[in-house]
């Protein structure tokens, strides 16, 4: 017998079974579901002489092998990258004279500022964590820790606010390890900004920041001095954006998931171009330590501050001069709008840029220069980053009628006062009307002392009444409803009796209380 195997093709009766091949064509396609590759892909292919392995499909998954293998499998390169630029800055200020009635007198910021009611709701005692001094009060130095970054390579540098506010004394820490003392070129409260400046070097490595908006879902990376520990890295993604979490008028925050702790404040997160897309800010913290949800200041928000701040050491930003609100669906429906966007006109300053140029009370600002405005927050943002002087056009509803207005805007008053509705004490001892599909009674303004010759004073509020759940109650003074100026309670009832002809759910009433002015959409009881 020969050893060599017996060839049965040559055999004129052989026929060669069919299972042999359907078994190759087996084995060829789950290796494509392992290897997670089309059959073509490793070049194997029918043909009528069986499979081919073919060179050229060889060529063409080296190339994709090695395109996937030159793709970042991490963020090493990106952090080699960007780190250098991060700083960490140290703080010492002078502890103010505690004072037995003062419950927050370890706080570093102004009394009733953003940030101090901020610390406030989320800190310890009103105390940004890592910025604690003597516990038992009395004078004494108050330290702090924080984050920044490098703008520019002759050593400015962005921080936030309350990280350097009132400090005496500025230090800061690069990534090679060495201290350098650094000036306070100009803070920025509203937005909680600073720009810093260390001298004697013109090479230190700086990050940029980045032009476009961050998507929700982009990957970023925050970089810092959390707990003190010096250039700390963590990524996440971009959670959300344009928060607002009750910091100011100008709250258009990017959440990040990324782990953000004390000391963060400051500190950059990157996008994966290594680009600043926002500054650290604060954290929702029940516990003090990350949860998961961190607050930066948008990079574009960030760049027309510190042009500002380097420029003349403050913001100066455009003022209209007006009291606006959200406009609600109630409210929306009240003035027959299709929706509930735009910022409501709740009273004009007399002699602001919105008043000369015809803006009033009821009134819907819906664009800016031809942009929609969603909010009466938007609005703020819009016309804040205008600078004093610029003229902007208005799309304003006004009674049902669209118009066009052109004003020159003012600067922001530094410190808004308020106006006082009542001098001394109010006597609402006066009967007064009811209007019960309100469920409220009223009087005239010039029937109660103090209450001025404007509109008609609330006397009394039903506890069960829908102007109760609004918010209603006594003192308040009634100026308008339906868009009517009313001066007696049967002014009142006529404005009621006309909503009820027009068969309208709500009736629009504008209020004044508690030093300002605001429209409040209040149901009407039926019958």
């Amino acid at each position: 017998m020969s050893d060599r195997p017996t060839d049965f093709s040559s055999l004129p009766s052989y026929k060669a079974p069919r299972r042999s091949l359907l078994s190759v064509r087996k084995f060829a396609l789950m290796a494509s579901v392992v290897a997670g590759l089309g059959v073509a892909a490793y070049g194997i292919s029918p043909s009528k002489d069986g499979i081919n392995f073919t060179t050229a499909a060889h060529a063409q998954v080296d190339k994709q092998v090695k395109a996937q293998a030159a793709q970042p499998m991490g963020f090493a390169d990106i952090v080699e990258r960007v780190k250098p630029s991060v700083i960490s800055v140290k703080v010492n200020m002078k502890e103010k004279v505690a004072s037995k009635d003062d419950d927050n007198s370890d706080s570093p910021f102004q009394p009733g500022s953003p940030m101090e009611r901020f610390f406030k709701r989320f800190g310890e005692n009103g105390v940004p964590p890592g910025m604690r001094g003597n516990p038992r009060g009395g004078r004494g130095v108050v330290s702090g820790q924080g984050s920044g970054f490098f703008i520019s390579a002759d050593g400015y540098a962005v921080t936030n606010n309350h990280v350097v506010d009132g400090a005496d004394k500025v230090e800061v820490n690069t990534d090679d390890g060495k201290t350098y003392s650094a000036k306070v070129i100009g803070t920025d409260p509203r937005t909680d900004l600073a720009l810093i400046k260390v001298d004697g070097r013109t090479d230190f490595p700086f990050a940029k920041l980045a032009d476009g908006k961050p998507r929700i879902g982009d990957w970023v990376l925050a970089v810092g001095n959390p707990f003190g520990l010096g250039g700390t890295v963590t990524s996440g993604i971009v959670s959300a954006s344009g928060r607002d979490i009750g910091n100011g008028p100008y709250d258009d925050f990017i959440q990040i998931d990324a782990a953000v702790n004390k000391g963060n404040s400051g500190g950059p997160a990157f996008d994966v171009s290594g680009e600043v897309m926002g500054v650290n800010t604060a954290i929702y913290s029940p516990s003090g330590g990350s949860v998961g949800i961190a607050f930066s200041i948008p990079a574009s928000t960030v760049k027309t501050v510190v042009a500002q701040l380097k420029d003349k050491g403050s913001v100066s930003r455009g003022w209209i001069g007006v009291q606006i609100q959200p406009v609600t669906q109630d409210i929306a429906d009240s003035l027959g709008l299709k929706k509930a966007e735009g910022a409501l006109v709740a009273e004009p300053q007399s002699d602001g840029p919105a008043a000369k140029a015809g803006v009033k009370s009821g009134d819907v600002i819906t664009q800016v220069n031809g942009q929609p405005v969603k909010d009466a927050r938007e609005l703020a943002r819009t016309i804040g980053g205008f600078a004093p002087g610029n003229t902007v056009k208005l799309n304003v509803m006004s009674k049902g009628e669209d118009k066009v207005l052109s004003m020159t805007l003012g600067t922001m008053p530094s410190v808004q006062e308020a106006k006082a509705d009542f001098g001394g004490d109010k006597d609402t001892s006066s009967r007064g009307s009811d209007v019960p599909k309100l469920g409220l009674t009223v009087s005239p303004s010039s029937s109660v002392a103090g209450a001025g010759k404007e509109g008609v004073v609330v006397t009394g509020v039903d506890p069960k009444s829908a102007a109760a759940e609004r918010g209603f109650k006594e003192g308040d003074v009634i100026l308008e409803v339906a868009g009517k100026n009313v001066t007696t309670p049967g002014d009142v009832r006529e404005a009621i009796v006309a909503a009820h002809a027009d068969k309208k759910n709500s009736v629009l009433i504008r209020v004044r209380s508690g030093g300002s002015s605001k429209f409040v959409a209040v149901p009407l009881a039926k019958g």
